[in-house]
């Protein structure tokens, strides 16, 4: 298949800028992956498809601040980084701009005692950088960090208000996050409240947990004209005993399974055998799925709106079916549904 199959037009005035005022206010569009008809509803409304017995299963990685704005020391020279994912030798993998000056031996000051020297620099402005003092760094990243808001989010960290800091770190953040590693929200559980989690459990829903330690390339655009050609950068994950004795278990209570996020599936998709037995797994998976792929588990699906082109609206196609889902995004164009990671969601029955 070819990565042009999965466009469709978005007009820019439709990607969300800012969360809504209150987690719980944005819109649903549900979609029956059987007739390919969508309903409209407002978020809350999600409780009323759950059945007694149902399991939710969600990612609870937590995003760390991972943008730093930071000066080159011997020229004063501003640098701006972007942390991507921590090395076993104390090292990280990261984006450094501008990258023609932040040769192999540039020292970043960050303030705060935080500062770090460029191991080495990769092609695409990536490289690997070594902070100084060779510890954690997530509490100076907690003081100093930006909220790793992806590209099409516009913020100037150089003008960015503190009170939209804060928001940002709050509002780009799940309220069940207990994990910390990812540099990018599983998007498609902003939504949820602590009060909309409370009634999915009064209603005799079981709640469960993965963690997959969402990456950056979650946003790369896909560059082949094949998609079969696209590789995926490999994403750590977790899935516990307790959730596998849950998600097994349904095969007995004939509970239905309820994931949030592409996330969710791509790590259960990775620990699942062929007979759609979960087992405990921990290690790191570059799956990608697209049409044609064959699930391994049954999944009903919460996500948001994706970009044309991305490997997300190709997993969200293999599920339901490229044609169903460009129309149902069709319909959310029409309907002036909020898209991407502050956007609406959908919902794949």
């Amino acid at each position: 298949m070819k990565t042009s199959d999965f466009d469709f037009h978005l007009p820019p005035e439709l990607i969300a800028q800012h969360p809504p005022e209150r987690r719980e206010d944005a819109r649903l569009l549900v979609l029956d992956r059987e007739s390919g008809k969508v309903r409209h509803r407002d978020f809350p409304e999600i409780v009323e498809y759950f059945r007694p017995g149902d399991l939710l299963v969600l990612n609870d990685t937590r995003v760390i601040p991972a943008r730093l704005l930071g000066k080159r020391s011997v020229t004063g020279g501003k640098a701006e980084v972007l942390l991507l994912s921590p090395l076993e030798d104390g090292g990280w993998e990261a984006l450094v701009r501008p990258a023609r000056r932040t040769r192999p031996g540039t020292e970043i000051e960050f303030g705060a005692g935080l500062q770090a020297t460029v191991r080495e620099r990769r092609e695409g402005g990536g490289g690997i950088l070594d902070f100084s003092g060779g510890g954690d760094i997530l509490p100076a990243l907690e003081e100093l960090g930006f909220p790793p808001l992806p590209p099409y989010i516009k913020r100037d960290l150089k003008d960015y208000p503190g009170e939209l800091r804060a928001r940002d770190r709050v509002r780009y953040q799940t309220v069940f996050a207990r994990q910390p590693g990812a540099v990018a929200a599983p998007t498609a559980g902003l939504h949820f409240t602590p009060g909309i989690i409370d009634s999915l459990r009064r209603k005799g829903v079981e709640i469960a947990f993965i963690t997959l330690s969402v990456g950056y390339g979650t946003f790369g655009p896909v560059k082949t004209e094949e998609i079969e050609d696209h590789s995926l950068h490999s994403e750590d994950f977790q899935i516990p005993k307790e959730t596998v004795d849950l998600v097994n278990g349904l095969q007995e209570t004939g509970g239905r399974l309820w994931v949030v996020g592409t996330t969710v599936v791509r790590a259960l998709e990775s620990g699942a055998a062929r007979t759609g037995r979960l087992d405990p797994t921990e290690g790191s998976t570059d799956i990608f799925i697209y049409p044609g792929y064959e699930f391994k588990l049954k999944y009903n699906l919460l996500t948001n709106f994706h970009l044309p082109g991305s490997t997300l609206i190709m997993l969200v196609s293999a599920l339901a079916g490229r044609e169903k889902i460009l129309k149902a995004y069709a319909e959310a164009v029409k309907e002036k549904y909020r898209f991407y990671s502050y956007g609406d969601a959908m919902l794949i029955l």
